[in-house]
């Protein structure tokens, strides 16, 4: 399976690279500048050099062309709402569209547990722009004729692996403090069982640390 990660610098695209590559995958590293390049040759991906928040949706797809699957983990990381949307909803909508375009049909979104239309959010609130651009890129997603599949995990950390989740009922409220946690490199390891599992294919997976083995879970 030939897989492009957008957002391969970030935490997750980062840890997630070489486990695609450890399972014989063809990784490629979707970033944006030229310095990050060695970075993702040295996790065993190949460097895509695109500036995605800026590239048109005819741009992504033809970078997009001869891959099996795009996993979606960018984001502008917050601070300036204008940028937030910028990324997190327009850029995300354009690579939905471009890997249609370009006939790939498994696309993998990186989302947050809360994003649901009763997320509770205020507009006040300096979070509110990323719940709300995210649930828009989301709900595009939803729309479209690919493969998809969101995932929702809790509040990232920078803990060790466990190997396993917990995967909440789709009418669950969603957790606080401690409950809600998961380690980054566990959500590493969900998008990349993800990617092999049919059976997440149109579900909206929404999941925190917890005692079930991610590969069986996920098969289920």
């Amino acid at each position: 399976m030939k897989v492009a990660v957008i957002g391969a610098h970030g935490k997750v695209g980062r840890l997630l690279l070489p486990i695609l590559a450890d399972r014989g995958e063809h990784a490629a590293g979707v970033v944006r500048r030229e310095e990050q390049v060695p970075l993702v040759r040295s996790l065993g991906a190949e460097p895509v050099l695109l500036d995605v928040e800026n590239a048109s949706t005819e741009q992504i797809a033809a970078a997009l062309g001869g891959f099996d699957a795009v996993v979606w983990s960018a984001g502008a990381g917050g601070g300036d709402p204008a940028r937030t949307y910028a990324v997190d909803r327009d850029a995300a909508v354009r690579s939905m569209d471009a890997a249609a375009s370009a006939g790939v049909r498994r696309y993998v979104m990186v989302s947050w547990i809360g994003s649901v239309p009763d997320h509770g959010v205020p507009e006040d609130n300096s979070f509110f722009a990323y719940a709300d651009a995210k649930l828009a890129a989301d709900d595009h997603l939803r729309s479209t004729g690919l493969d998809w599949t969101i995932l929702g995990p809790g509040t990232l950390t920078d803990d060790d692996p466990t190997g396993a989740i917990t995967v909440l009922a789709d009418d669950a409220e969603t957790p606080e403090g401690a409950a809600s946690q998961v380690s980054r490199a566990d959500v590493a390891m969900v998008v990349s069982q993800v990617l092999r599992s049919p059976a997440t294919v149109g579900r909206f997976v929404r999941f925190t640390a917890g005692d079930s083995p991610i590969l069986e879970v996920l098969a289920e």
